[in-house]
C-alpha cells in the first residue's frame, strides 16, 4: 500500500524523554519532531504517553449451543461516565511477564470465568487509544463448552469480583444494540463474530 505514509529510520527524532510518574502504570513525556507529509521535519512537539503492558482479550464461544460467555465487573474508568460502572466485557488480562498472548488468554479464562478454552482464533491486534497510550490489544475468539459456565470468579488478592454471564449469540447482539456492551474489545469481537459466525460454526461445528 504505497499510497500510505512509510516511515524510515529518521522519521521521528526524540529530543528528550522524561518520566512523570511510575506506579502500576507509567506516564512519560516525550519531546520530539516527526516528518510531515511534505517530507520536511515538523516543529518540536511535546506529548504525554501512558505506558501500559499490552493486553489480551478473548470472547469464549460455544458453537454447539451458539452461546458466548461474557463477564461483568466494576471498572474505575466508567465511574462518573455512565450510570452503572459495572461493565459487560470479554475475559481479559495484561501481558506483564514473558507469557505469549495465547497463554494469557487461557490463564485469564480460568481465573476470571472458570473456563478451559479450546481452539483460539486470532481476530486482530489493535491500538485502543494511540493518541496517548502505547497499549496494543491482542483479540481472540475461543472455542469453549458453555454448559457449566457461571458463578463469581476472580483473584481475591487482586480485588477481583467477576460475575460470569452465558448469553445466546442473539441476546449478546441485542445487549450490544441496547448499549449494555460499550467497550471496544467486546464490540469488535461481537461484530466480528456476527460477520464470521457461519464460517466459525462450520469449522467448529
Amino acid at each position: 500500500m504505497s499510497k500510505f505514509f512509510k516511515a524510515d529510520a529518521d522519521a521521528v527524532d526524540i529530543v528528550r524523554r522524561e518520566n512523570c510518574f511510575t506506579g502500576f502504570y507509567r506516564l512519560d513525556r516525550l519531546h520530539l519532531r516527526h516528518r510531515q507529509f511534505s517530507g520536511e521535519m515538523g516543529p518540536q512537539i511535546s506529548r504525554e504517553l501512558f505506558v501500559r503492558h499490552d493486553a489480551v482479550c478473548v470472547l469464549p464461544y460455544d458453537p454447539q449451543r451458539d452461546e458466548v460467555v461474557l463477564i461483568e465487573q466494576f471498572r474505575i474508568g466508567a465511574l462518573g461516565k455512565r450510570d452503572n460502572p459495572w461493565l459487560l466485557e470479554l475475559v481479559a488480562g495484561l501481558i506483564d511477564t514473558d507469557e505469549a498472548p495465547e497463554q494469557v488468554a487461557r490463564r485469564e479464562a480460568v481465573e476470571e470465568a472458570g473456563l478451559t478454552l479450546g481452539v483460539l482464533w486470532p481476530i486482530t491486534d489493535y491500538f485502543p487509544s494511540p493518541g496517548g497510550s502505547d497499549e496494543r490489544v491482542h483479540l481472540y475468539l475461543a472455542r469453549c463448552d458453555s454448559s457449566a459456565a457461571g458463578g463469581v470468579h476472580g483473584l481475591a488478592e487482586e480485588g477481583e469480583d467477576i460475575r460470569v454471564h452465558v448469553l445466546s449469540f442473539g441476546a449478546a447482539l441485542q445487549a450490544l444494540k441496547e448499549g449494555y456492551v460499550d467497550n471496544a474489545a467486546s464490540i469488535i469481537a461481537l461484530q466480528w463474530l456476527a460477520l464470521n459466525r457461519d464460517e466459525v460454526r462450520n469449522l467448529w461445528g
